[in-house]
């Protein structure tokens, strides 16, 4: 296939490195702790993140009400623009959800609260086809006001955004991305090399950020950054910059974390307890259906955890020294 060509000059992808999807945090309640959530985003800004996506699968969208939804978008917005010292963190808000209509009102609210761009789930439960995939998708780009991520994750959907559809998406002037977890290299493999230059290309997956930036992808919306932010940043850089080696370097390092957070219990039960074991939350509380981490599978994820130095091997909270001040 020949690689797309538009009709406006192409640019480096707005969208690269790493991105937190960030997790919501709930006091013991399950309401959502905003200055919980403030604090979590302070410490990724500071830790030099590439950008933040509230309200995605980490961040429990699907059970957060509409209002609830806006308000944790409008936290992250407001408190990544604190720190004028350094270039504004750029925010992808989680607008999807399975109802055309209602992911348009959404992505609209969402650029209202000062959003950059908007992370748009393939419609889930109704299984739609590919030419309803497209009308989906570009019915929301020209109406919700937001450049767009598509998220592909026919893992969690039941549906695939097959590549050709993608690729004729990508000729829309606000479709500026793909989040790409469909773990199908040959797929991923044809939108790195088909896609316009100003499209970028992002894992969905942390074990697949090497894989797919090798093969000229963007960067990742990451699960792991929540818990070390600063590394995901540096293997992304690496990759970017052509250092292949390190960027190898420190996926190896870090990849007994990539799978732990997705062992005894779905995202983002683990990372949730990841956070409150290395002291960045107060609590792993999460929403029904939802249970946390308890018995066996909370002392094999604290295992991990002190084996990588995140927490010290008496228990304690080594990130407890980088919390940030309300």
């Amino acid at each position: 296939m020949t690689p797309i060509t538009r009709t406006v000059p192409a640019v480096r992808p707005a969208l690269s490195g790493a991105f937190t999807a960030l997790v919501t945090p709930f006091n013991g309640e399950g309401d959502v702790d905003e200055d919980a959530l403030r604090r979590l985003v302070r410490w990724q800004v500071l830790a030099g993140i590439d950008g933040l996506v509230p309200c995605g699968t980490t961040g429990e969208a699907p059970t957060l009400t509409p209002a609830e939804r806006d308000r944790v978008i409008e936290i992250t917005v407001e408190t990544v623009a604190e720190r004028a010292s350094r270039g504004r963190v750029p925010v992808i808000a989680g607008t999807g959800s399975n109802d055309t209509r209602a992911t348009i009102a959404a992505t609209q609210r969402a650029a209202a609260l000062g959003a950059d761009a908007a992370l748009v789930v393939a419609p889930y439960y109704n299984r739609p086809d590919g030419r309803m995939l497209e009308a989906h998708f570009r019915a929301i780009a020209d109406e919700g006001g937001l450049p767009i991520v598509v998220y592909n994750v026919p893992f969690r959907t039941g549906t695939n955004v097959p590549a050709e559809v993608f690729l004729r998406l990508a000729e829309h002037p606000r479709v500026s991305a793909i989040k790409e977890a469909s773990a199908n290299l040959e797929q991923i493999a044809r939108i790195c090399r088909d896609r316009p230059r100003d499209v970028a290309v992002l894992a969905g997956d942390d074990a697949w950020t090497l894989p797919i930036l090798a093969l000229g992808g963007d960067g990742v919306v990451s699960v792991a950054s929540n818990e070390i932010p600063g590394e995901l940043v540096a293997l992304c850089d690496a990759a970017l910059a052509g250092d292949m080696d390190r960027a190898r370097r420190i996926h190896d390092r870090w990849l007994p974390l990539f799978l732990a957070n997705f062992q005894g219990g779905p995202n983002p039960v683990p990372v949730k307890a990841a956070l409150e074991l290395m002291g960045l939350l107060e609590t792993d509380t999460v929403r029904q259906p939802l249970l946390p981490l308890t018995g066996e599978t909370r002392a094999d994820l604290a295992a991990t955890l002190r084996g990588l130095g995140l927490v010290d091997a008496a228990g304690g909270r080594i990130q407890d020294r980088l919390e940030v001040s309300a």
